[in-house]
């Protein structure tokens, strides 16, 4: 038997309508991919049945997406040790991004049952907080996520961005070079369904790094993005007040709440954690040509430069 956690009747259904996820396969699928895996001598891999049943139900069951997502996931940690090296959650620089809250999934689903993920983009001083750190400490949200979201990985996920605070200093530190790696390393490898993103309070400044970042995404993605301004009503229509932050005028916990909750979930992951550091690819293993920076993400000096006012 596969050792992954059962889903609910409705979930399996959804799972089943929507993934192609049949019950009596997904144990063969399991060990297709698992003996695939043992073939591949570029790549180290986790192989427990939770963590590959993550990459199945992000491909839709496809066997060949799922391996094409698996060996992207592991490369990209080999190719971008900038965002996987020093994931230790008790490390100084991500506690204190754990600390701000910067990003944490909503407790609460929204009314088509998908989880909420809420980001505050300015939610902190540029001057003592990394872009790297911040990326590094959301990959690790993300993983959990990844393990325990059974709602979230089945029926997708719904980006709920807030960019009040967010100054030209905070946009600098989002280089053209970082908001490229960013979006492919997230769009490919990555086995999570975005299913729509709403940004509140946008303004000039970041409208000009949406821009930049949407020649990175697929014209599927763009259509799912919408702009509120300040105007949370609108907001309401997509995000329920009952799965809202109390600070937003919701019914559910505030964000220094669901910040601490979730820097004690992370920090509870540490060994898990250190022990993922040893997974990755080893390109001079991979058959055939190995995969390089330039092939993964162009070259560096191609990217057009952002200018700010």
């Amino acid at each position: 038997m596969a050792d992954i956690r059962p889903l609910s009747p409705e979930l399996q259904e959804i799972a089943k309508k929507e993934l192609g996820e049949d019950p009596n396969r997904v144990e063969k699928d399991l060990e297709h991919i698992k003996e695939w895996l043992k073939k591949q001598p570029h790549l180290k891999t986790r192989t427990d049945d939770q963590f590959l049943i993550a990459f199945l139900r992000g491909c839709k069951f496809s066997l060949e997406r799922t391996k094409e997502k698996l060996d992207m996931f592991y490369t990209m940690r080999t190719a971008l040790p900038e965002y996987f090296s020093k994931r230790d959650p008790m490390d100084p620089e991500i506690q204190e991004v754990l600390k701000l809250g910067l990003l944490v999934p909503l407790p609460g689903l929204d009314a088509q049952g998908r989880r909420v993920i809420f980001q505050r983009m300015g939610g902190y001083d540029p001057a003592k907080v990394s872009i790297l750190s911040i990326i590094r400490s959301i990959s690790l949200y993300w993983d959990i996520m990844m393990r325990e979201d059974d709602a979230g990985m089945v029926k997708g996920y719904v980006g709920f961005t807030d960019v009040k605070g967010a100054t030209v200093a905070h946009a600098m530190q989002m280089t053209p070079s970082i908001m490229k790696k960013t979006m492919i390393c997230f769009n490919e490898a990555y086995p999570v369904r975005i299913k729509a993103i709403h940004y509140l309070n946008m303004h000039s400044v970041f409208e000009k790094i949406f821009q930049f970042a949407s020649q990175f995404m697929k014209e599927k993605m763009k259509r799912r993005i919408h702009v509120h301004g300040g105007n949370m009503e609108s907001i309401y229509e997509h995000v329920p007040k009952s799965v809202l932050p109390k600070d937003y005028g919701g019914d559910g916990p505030s964000l220094d709440e669901l910040a601490s909750d979730w820097k004690k979930k992370v920090e509870s992951y540490r060994d898990y954690f250190l022990e993922d550091s040893k997974y990755c690819s080893n390109e001079k293993k991979r058959p055939g040509k190995p995969k390089s920076s330039e092939d993964l993400f162009g070259l560096e000096g191609s990217f057009r430069q952002l200018t700010f006012d």
